[in-house]
């Protein structure tokens, strides 16, 4: 299989590296601006990432925002270049230099060779239900975090020992399995319908051996010690209330510290609860809240 190889993805980021302040510009939360650009991860693995940060040279806290995954090739190539933009734009706005990765295998990334059929890597797959490697799965994404991590404060426009890791759905799983490693940059996670296996052949509320991914969340709160934030939401039929409060109560008998909060029904899914401007006002005292516990 042809894959999608770092010179292309190259000369892809460096024709959107023309569009740095597409929209409209913003103020932060200080009077401020902000600034959006789309910039190319030189990481192992590189790839493109949507940024918005205060305008200045820094250095600043860093957020990194994970996304959710798609097991399907066709939807992957039509992600979004820019995902949850209204969050990304909440946390710039409180002083944060945000980095949303592209996964690979995702949006422009994910087609090497549309005629025939040929897609980038995809490396997040859980395998079959009947024997799913969740843990695996949320350990990929979190070495791209690290990655990161170790790729802007090389930049040296963030500050080294400030960051938080913000995840939805997948990319909340992800950030759960960072937090089994205790990365010391990270001070805080915080995540949205975090999970896997949600949803099996499209239908609600029918997870991929959920029995199987208490399981592994146990297994990241053994050594997990990062304080969390995990947010879920009622209507979610993805990971519905009683998963995750099983998720969470096996997390934090293990050992894990994460404060949860079940959210009113949201819209017709609550699963992209996060992706809605008009849930900001919901999360966000909460999240002020927690990260100034943090300082």
């Amino acid at each position: 299989m042809n894959l999608l190889h770092a010179p292309a993805l190259k000369s892809m980021a460096a024709a959107l590296a023309l569009l740095i302040c597409l929209f409209a510009p913003a103020r932060a939360a200080d009077g401020g601006p902000i600034q959006e650009e789309i910039w190319a991860l030189q990481l192992p693995l590189p790839m493109l990432a949507y940024v918005v940060r205060p305008v200045g040279d820094g250095p600043f806290p860093l957020a990194i925002m994970n996304h959710g995954v798609s097991l399907k090739p066709v939807d992957r190539s039509f992600f979004p270049l820019v995902e949850f933009r209204d969050a990304a734009k909440w946390f710039a706005e409180h002083g944060y230099f945000v980095v949303a990765p592209v996964g690979t295998g995702y949006g422009a990334a994910a087609i090497d060779i549309p005629e025939r059929g040929l897609y980038g890597p995809f490396f997040a797959k859980i395998g079959n239900c009947s024997n799913p490697n969740f843990k695996d799965a949320g350990r990929a994404l979190a070495q791209v975090d690290l990655w990161i991590i170790d790729y802007m404060v090389a930049e040296k426009r963030v500050l080294a020992k400030d960051v938080i890791v913000i995840g939805q759905s997948a990319g909340g799983w992800g950030s759960i399995a960072l937090s089994s490693v205790n990365p010391s940059q990270v001070k805080a996670i915080i995540t949205f319908a975090a999970g896997r296996g949600g949803r099996v052949d499209g239908k609600p509320n029918n997870n991929c051996a959920p029995d199987r991914l208490v399981e592994a969340t146990a297994d990241f709160g053994r050594t997990s010690r990062v304080p969390m934030l995990w947010f879920y939401i009622e209507n979610d039929t993805f990971f519905g209330p009683a998963l995750s409060k099983r998720m969470h109560d096996a997390f934090t008998a293990a050992g894990g510290r994460a404060e949860y909060h079940l959210m009113p029904p949201f819209g017709n899914e609550g699963h992209f609860f996060v992706g809605s401007p008009d849930a900001i006002p919901m999360w966000s005292p909460l999240v002020e809240k927690f990260l100034d516990a943090q300082k």
